[in-house]
């Protein structure tokens, strides 16, 4: 089992915070494909994760996975969820609310191991990089991994919050 290591996340500069909302401008855009394809790609490298989901954790192809409803909805939710934050980077006190509230939704309502965001946020770099090559320059790359980190960093600390018990 792994130990979770509640991370800090490293500051994210003001020319890396208009870099990621300029190439977030172009993902969320099209919103639900990528949040689909962040999604399937998540389901298929740690099947794991589909535990959380009754309605398509027995789906086992892709294809299946790309028509479920249900699986668009979350993705659209997803998307929605990071839209929120990357609008609101400047704005420390909303990014952590809407991150609490994320954290501690899937702590206690859907139990959710909190692993799974740092899977999940790793998921949708390699996504980003692969959907839109010509953005994802190295500087856009850490700054996105900065990104990964604050999101994760955030939801980690209200699973710490609610006294969130492996």
């Amino acid at each position: 089992m792994e130990i979770e290591r509640w991370e800090r996340s490293e500051e994210i500069s003001d020319a890396e915070k208009k870099l990621i909302q300029e190439i977030w401008s172009r993902v969320y855009a099209n919103c639900e494909d990528v949040g689909v394809s962040i999604l399937i790609r998540f389901f298929v490298n740690f099947p794991s994760a589909k535990q959380y989901f009754s309605q398509f954790k027995h789906m086992e192809d892709p294809l299946e996975m790309e028509r479920s409803l249900q699986l668009r909805k979350h993705a659209r939710r997803v998307m929605g969820a990071i839209n929120t934050v990357v609008e609101n980077l400047n704005d420390s006190e909303k990014v952590s609310s809407v991150l609490a509230l994320v954290g501690k939704a899937h702590a206690l309502k859907h139990k959710v191991e909190p692993i799974y965001f740092k899977k999940l946020t790793g998921v949708m770099l390699e996504v980003i990089a692969e959907e839109y090559p010509n953005d994802f320059t190295p500087e856009a790359h850490g700054a996105w991994t900065k990104m990964k980190t604050l999101i994760y960093t955030h939801v980690t600390a209200a699973y710490k919050e609610v006294g969130w018990a492996q």
